[in-house]
């Protein structure tokens, strides 16, 4: 185990220079600079401001300052928003997107693995027909166009929810909802397909010639390995959710880490860029690395050597 882990450690760190090493030159590939939309910028000062950042040095000095800034974790001061850092915030706005994303994975994982049980359970029939079909629907619909349906539905004709803000308990309802939808379909699908699988192996007709009653068999058998594709799902699902909240913290107005990632790329602010992305890179690859984890703790039979490739 701490020989695997610490081989997934270092590839992670192998991974995010190569990741911070790419967004910075790609920023830097982009025309313009963060104080091109300053239309009344002088000259004297753009030169001033380009020194303060650093921008007027040669690249190579820029990518090793910024490169052992990001070692110190130090990501840096925003370019738009005075005298902010980086760092401060990202764990400012990164409790709003936290919280969403932490529902959303909940929501999406309970609802998906109970529509696809039923589905299973319930193979060719009504229950069955009526939860691929909303799988379908769910997947086929984008996360943007579901919320703002959403929004007009329940919010403005409705009146049930506030069209945008995330005051209270129920404003969490239709971004979760619509950041959720898709994987729930996917889930619901994977469930489906693995618990039929599951359901019509050797052993539980075995079980079930035993007299072992049928809740048994569910829980011990059934779910417990018709899950394991669910877990292995939960790394990209959660890449899903974090890159798809970017744009429903937009749509329903949420001062999160997604508002202001997209705010920084209309102004620019490369070190904001450059920091917000670095800090998804290490989310997901913890998301991917603790998904690795427990799929062995869901199954100790499978051993971590045989998920290197993975």
């Amino acid at each position: 185990m701490v020989k695997y882990v610490l081989k997934k450690l270092l590839f992670m760190l192998l991974s995010l220079f190569i990741l911070a090493s790419m967004t910075f030159f790609l920023m830097k590939a982009i025309p313009g600079d963060p104080f091109t939309s300053e239309k009344k910028v002088s000259p004297e000062i753009r030169v001033l401001l380009e020194e303060k950042y650093g921008l007027n040095k040669p690249m190579y000095e820029q990518y090793l300052k910024y490169m052992g800034g990001i070692v110190k974790g130090d990501f840096g001061v925003s370019m738009k928003y005075l005298n902010r850092d980086v760092s401060d915030m990202i764990g400012e706005t990164f409790t709003a997107s936290l919280k969403l994303g932490i529902f959303a994975i909940i929501i999406s994982i309970i609802v998906g693995v109970l529509l696809g049980l039923l589905a299973a359970v319930y193979h060719r029939k009504l229950i069955d027909d009526v939860t691929m079909v909303l799988a379908v629907i769910g997947i086929a619909v984008p996360s943007f166009l579901l919320a703002s349906l959403l929004q007009y539905v329940f919010a403005f004709k409705l009146g049930w929810f506030n069209v945008m803000g995330f005051d209270g308990p129920l404003d969490y309802v239709l971004p979760v909802a619509a950041l959720s939808a898709s994987p729930i379909a996917f889930i619901a699908r994977l469930t489906r397909s693995s618990m039929l699988e599951v359901l019509h192996a050797d052993y539980i007709k075995t079980a079930k010639a035993k007299g072992l009653k049928w809740p048994a068999i569910m829980f011990k058998h059934v779910v417990r390995n018709g899950i394991l594709p669910v877990v292995t799902y939960v790394g990209p699902m959660t890449a899903n959710i974090i890159t798809g909240s970017v744009v429903i913290e937009q749509i329903f107005n949420i001062g999160g880490i997604g508002k202001v990632f997209v705010e920084s790329i209309t102004n620019r602010d490369y070190t904001m860029i450059m920091g917000i992305t670095i800090f998804y890179g290490i989310l997901l690859m913890l998301a991917r690395f603790l998904t690795d984890i427990a799929y062995v703790l869901v199954d100790p039979r499978i051993k971590l050597e045989s998920r290197k490739g993975a």
